[in-house]
This record gives C-alpha cells, structure tokens and sequence, in this order.
C-alpha cells in the first residue's frame, strides 16, 4: 500500500477550512505574517485537533497586503527570529490545547526563495530546529530547504503540488508567469497521480522530471478545493493510496 500525506494551508481566510479539515491529514495554519491573527490560530488548531489532523505552522515574509507574495531580501537573523516568532505562537497556542506542533511549512514567497537560497533555507531550519529538534520541515521536493533541514538533522517531508506547474529544474513556475496554476481538475488529479505512484512530474518544457512525493499540497484557497480534496480522496482510495500524515 502506498501512502501520502494530504496537506492543506489553512487559517487564511477561505470558508472551506472546517470541510477541508475532514478530508487532509495535515493542515499548515498562517501565523500572522500574511494572514491570520491570534483567534484565527486558535480556531484552527482546535478544528485541526478534533478531526485529528496534524498540526503545521505557516510562517511568511511579513506581507499582509501582498499574501506573503512579495520577494524580500532580509538577513537571516531576521529570517530566523521571524520564523521563531510566528512558529513559536503557534505551538504555544497548539500546547494550550493538549496537543503538540508536528510540522513547519513556509508560505508563499518565503517558501520559494528557500528552495533556491541555503543561506534563507538555513535560517529557517535552523530556527525550526532551535524550537523543536522533533518538528518535521516541509519544503519543496529537492530544494535547499530540504538539504538545509538534513544539515540540522531534521525529520523531512518532500512536497508536491496537485495545482501548480513545474520548471525542468523542479521548481515551481513562478505565480506571474504562464502555466504556474493548473485550473483543469483533470490534469491536477493526473499530475498527483503521476508524482505519487511514479516519483515523476511533467515540466511546462515537456519533458518528464523526477520527483519525491511525500506530501501533497492542496491550495485550501481554490475555488474548486473542496470538491477537488473530495475527487482526490475517491481516487486515492480507489488505488489503495492510504492518506496518513
């Protein structure tokens, strides 16, 4: 039986939040930085909790006004207290409920800017790691960040995305540019299928590129998100894919 990790970021604002939550294994709540606030955490965790989903933080560049989509060139102490900061509310506000953080995620640009940059990917991990040496880190299949978090010795999830487009070199394609977003539900669900059962993706250039899917990303903003969660469990199912964090 194979398995996957479903992950959904959450605590953003989208009213499919409780829905979502019946349906992933993993949820990545915004921690301030680029959406949410102290009463949106907490109701986030305690939903997570109760329908026994592991609970991430998403920490981000600080970006309200642009969702943490901005590029931004900040020292890496900064990086670190920031990613500090934001996680370590989160697993206070997640101990506060008899429960204990399992994963770290960056949002948006923070993210991305970490699959490329090892002095950005190191300032994360090494933040994560001074918190909790038992947190897992989420980053984007054979990036920095994932390199980063092995230097300090971290638990690691490769991730994957049902809805984003990929370049020949394994990263994403850039949210400005055509073909970053995959709206087709058809071509997203073939694509999660290809990465899970085949460790490959296909890049906007063609050709087919390896991948390790650990964890599969699925964007609780999209208009679609929950009929599309629910399309991904039926077939997951229906394959013998157990969804498990």
């Amino acid at each position: 039986m194979r398995h996957i990790d479903l992950n959904a970021d959450l605590g953003e604002g989208s009213p499919h939040d409780a829905e979502l939550l019946t349906l992933v294994s993993s949820a990545n709540i915004a921690c301030g930085f680029h959406a949410g606030d102290a009463e949106t955490m907490l109701a986030s965790v305690r939903e997570a909790i109760r329908n026994n989903v592991a609970v991430g933080a998403h920490p981000s560049f600080p970006d309200r006004e642009n969702f943490g989509r901005t590029a931004m060139v900040l020292p890496p102490d900064i990086i670190y207290g920031q990613t500090l900061y934001q996680v370590g509310a989160l697993a206070a506000l997640t101990h506060s409920q008899g429960a204990r953080l399992h994963h770290v995620k960056p949002h948006g640009m923070l993210y991305n800017q970490a699959a490329r940059d090892p002095l950005l990917a190191d300032a994360i991990a090494k933040a994560v790691y001074a918190l909790d040496p038992a947190l897992i880190l989420v980053g984007l299949a054979g990036s920095e960040l994932i390199r980063a978090a092995e230097y300090y010795g971290l638990s690691t999830r490769q991730e994957v995305f049902a809805d984003r487009g990929y370049q020949a070199d394994g990263t994403l394609v850039p949210r400005t540019q055509v073909g970053a977003m995959i709206d087709d539900e058809e071509q997203a669900l073939a694509q999660s299928l290809l990465m899970i059962e085949s460790g490959k993706v296909q890049a906007i250039t063609g050709e087919q590129i390896n991948v390790t899917a650990q964890t599969l990303c699925l964007h609780g903003d999209g208009k679609h998100a929950l009929s599309f969660a629910r399309r991904l469990r039926q077939e997951f199912e229906s394959r013998n894919i157990q969804v498990t964090a």
